[in-house]
């Protein structure tokens, strides 16, 4: 029988961290009878202890991949035990996607409401049944009639608080099913409208049968159909041609990096300094600094209240450390809506109250 102890160890050289991996050469018939004390065991064990750095990245997605695709990517570059995104792009669609790490993706929650500015093409004369370049072509119109003026008049029309029909073809759910996916197996959805706010619409240019144009939006907001009732509305139809995400929660597709440089950086992990803390990544939040008192009471999930000196100015308060670290947002209630137990975690610590 083979020590334990013989098991090839492999280390982290760019943190530090051990990782044990398994070595299935070596002979152990316990093993098959108690897989509970087998190497993954171990080896899941051992990498909880790993450093993961929890924070925004900025991603600008490239075209013809899923929001999805990309999130698997960047968890698999950064080596993140948990990500997921603030909002999803259609795979025609580029720009920017937020990515959150690790104990960042609860603040997903806080990022999904947030504002969004897009640059989109409008091509004229054409119908889908996608209401973009992705779908089959269901008519094509004659659009003689269409002068720009008529264009700029009928797009400034939508700006303000608006009713849409979320498209058949959308990650909407129904009977916990994608809406794309009962469309296509020949049963479309139609979802009741929802109210959307577009509280900006400026247009770039117009060479017809194209129309350039940006647009900031509520969250929740489908361009595609904006570009398909704006065809509609002039009656010759429309798709949207081009979309390109410039804007997301505040931050700006220029501090994105693209997968090609993420993945370079991925060797030497220097991708950590252009991860946004998430103390950082909710700006329009009040802030209150705890005190050892605080931090304690934050730690064993004790309940908060005014006597605790927290002044809660706003929906919502981030507690932070000394250090500038996050360790809980609260409600105006003084409720918890997120804790970050690692943060909170001090030295010789064997355990948190707090499920992790």
């Amino acid at each position: 029988m083979v020590p334990w102890m013989s098991l090839p160890l492999q280390r982290l050289t760019a943190e530090g961290g051990m990782l044990l991996l398994p070595d299935f050469r070596w002979k152990r018939p316990c093993l098959k009878l108690n897989p509970r004390s087998g190497p993954w065991r171990i080896h899941f064990r051992l990498n909880r202890m790993r450093p993961m750095e929890s924070g925004i990245l900025l991603i600008d997605k490239p075209r013809d991949m899923t929001s999805a695709k990309v999130v698997a990517i960047v968890k698999r570059l950064t080596g993140a035990g948990k990500a997921g995104h603030t909002g999803t792009l259609d795979p025609m669609a580029t720009g920017l996607l937020v990515c959150c790490l690790n104990q960042a993706t609860r603040l997903a929650r806080f990022l999904l409401t947030g504002t969004k500015t897009y640059e989109a093409v409008l091509r004229l004369g054409v119908r889908t049944d996608t209401q973009d370049t992705a779908g089959q072509v269901l008519d094509s119109r004659d659009i003689s009639d269409v002068t720009p003026a008529r264009v700029e008049k009928t797009l400034r029309g939508f700006i303000g608080t608006i009713q849409q029909q979320p498209p058949a073809y959308s990650a909407l759910k129904h009977d916990g099913k994608p809406l794309y996916q009962w469309a296509r197996e020949g049963k479309p959805v139609a979802k009741p409208p929802r109210t959307v706010i577009i509280s900006a619409l400026e247009i770039q240019k117009i060479v017809l049968p194209e129309v350039h144009f940006r647009v900031n939006c509520s969250a929740g907001t489908y361009i595609r159909t904006l570009c398909a009732d704006a065809g509609d509305s002039l009656g010759c139809g429309g798709h949207l041609a081009m979309l390109r995400r410039t804007a997301s929660c505040g931050f700006s597709v220029t501090r994105a990096l693209n997968l090609e440089q993420l993945e370079k950086m991925a060797e030497t992990r220097s991708w950590r300094a252009r991860l946004i803390s998430p103390v950082d990544a909710l700006p329009d939040i009040s802030s209150h600094q705890a005190d050892d008192v605080l931090r304690k009471k934050i730690k064993y999930g004790q309940p908060l209240g005014l006597s605790d000196g927290i002044r809660i100015q706003g929906k919502y308060m981030k507690i932070i450390d000394s250090r500038r670290n996050l360790l809980a947002i609260i409600d105006g209630n003084y409720r918890y809506c997120c804790v970050f137990p690692d943060v909170i975690q001090e030295p010789g610590d064997r355990m948190t109250t707090w499920k992790q």
